[in-house]
């Protein structure tokens, strides 16, 4: 069997990295990774990987008895007859997608349609989101509710050793309170980038100097923007971007701050506190993306929109979150009910079809000049 995995555009993480680590043993043959350049560092030296753009990774894709992707793949491919693409997508949404959006650049979304056009099932978080993926992906066919394999480590027994290895390579001593900052972009920004650059809503270098070394600030931009802004090189900041998984972020983390990112709903799996720096909210709301639900009434936390707010949220986050008690329990009841470390097992059944069909006589094999090693890769600079 041939699987083929795509996270994030070339990311090595989110759900179909905890497919891969699962099931690559169990169900032997190729699983191969399509991969950013600028994320190699994030691949262990023993993956597979093929540059994502280009002809290797549409001979790749094209070859493959499973697809699995996280977001659309966007090469121009042919899948192979009685081949499957599961497609677990990466968040509930609580802003608009797709055909639902209120904005996209002229021709976008009839380009994703021709990869969705190739799905053959779709992975829902909950039942919240099942009936909302599918109006707007237009998605007729088989949705599969079962949670995402990349939450099922918040839950699990490994979750404290995870947090402390990860805690201790970003250099977060004990006792200091880590906020991860995870913002979601704003369309205009991806497709039409502003000149000089990607300016960060929350001013990182005053607050991190405000709260002191109590504290330490985890910036991390969503993956379309990535490229567009570095975090500020300042005593109490550290970029965490291209860190590969975001769910060790999570664990990691004291507390979270994002505006209207599906995090939200990860994150709220850990029961940690949580803010809300909602400083555009009505324009993202009214006219940029638009919601599916208004936030405030449901938000598991304050919903803010000036840095002296923020400031003052963070320093009394104890009191904040005891006065979102009731609001946080019904956000998971509603949000997180697979939340149950079990998701990733609830998707063997696509495995065991897959490797159960009759290989085909043609197999594509990766050229060893576009394979890559880490001894091989260049490093990563910023």
């Amino acid at each position: 069997m041939k699987v083929v995995y795509n996270s994030f555009d070339g990311r090595y993480s989110d759900s179909p990295r905890v497919l891969y680590e699962t099931y690559r043993d169990q169900y032997p043959g190729e699983h191969l990774w399509l991969a950013d350049p600028a994320h190699l560092h994030g691949f262990p030296a023993d993956v597979a990987t093929v540059p994502i753009e280009g002809p290797a990774a549409v001979a790749a894709l094209e070859s493959a008895d499973l697809v699995v992707a996280n977001t659309h793949l966007e090469a121009e491919w042919t899948k192979a007859p009685g081949a499957t693409y599961l497609q677990t997508w990466h968040g509930t949404p609580l802003k608009r997608i797709h055909h639902d959006v209120l904005w996209a650049p002229e021709g976008r979304l009839a380009e994703l349609d021709r990869d969705v056009a190739r799905w053959d099932h779709l992975v829902s978080p909950n039942a919240v989101s099942t009936p909302r993926l599918r109006a707007a992906f237009g998605w007729t066919g088989s949705v599969l509710e079962t949670g995402y394999p990349r939450n099922d480590v918040l839950t699990s027994a490994s979750a404290p050793r995870t947090r402390a290895r990860v805690r201790k390579a970003l250099g977060i001593p004990d006792g200091v309170t880590a906020v991860l900052y995870t913002p979601t972009w704003r369309d205009r920004d991806h497709f039409e980038p502003p000149v000089g650059g990607l300016e960060f809503a929350v001013p990182l270098d005053e607050l991190a100097a405000s709260l002191g070394p109590g504290f330490v600030l985890l910036p991390r931009l969503h993956y379309k923007v990535t490229h567009l802004r570095d975090a500020p090189a300042v005593e109490g900041v550290v970029d965490v971007s291209y860190h590969p998984d975001v769910a060790e972020l999570f664990l990691a983390a004291d507390v979270m701050v994002t505006d209207y990112s599906s995090t939200m709903f990860d994150f709220a799996a850990t029961g940690k506190p949580m803010v809300f720096y909602a400083y555009d909210l009505e324009a993202y709301r009214d006219s940029l993306r638009g919601f599916y639900f208004d936030l405030e009434p449901v938000a598991p936390g304050p919903v803010l929109s000036r840095p002296e707010e923020l400031l003052h949220a963070l320093r009394t986050l104890d009191e904040g979150h005891a006065a979102h008690r009731a609001r946080y329990r019904a956000f998971r009841r509603t949000f997180c009910s697979w939340e149950d470390g079990r998701s990733t097992e609830r998707l063997r059944p696509v495995f065991e079809e897959a490797a159960r069909r009759p290989r085909r006589q043609e197999r594509f094999v990766v050229p060893r000049s576009t394979r890559t090693s880490v001894s091989k890769r260049p490093a990563i600079t910023r």
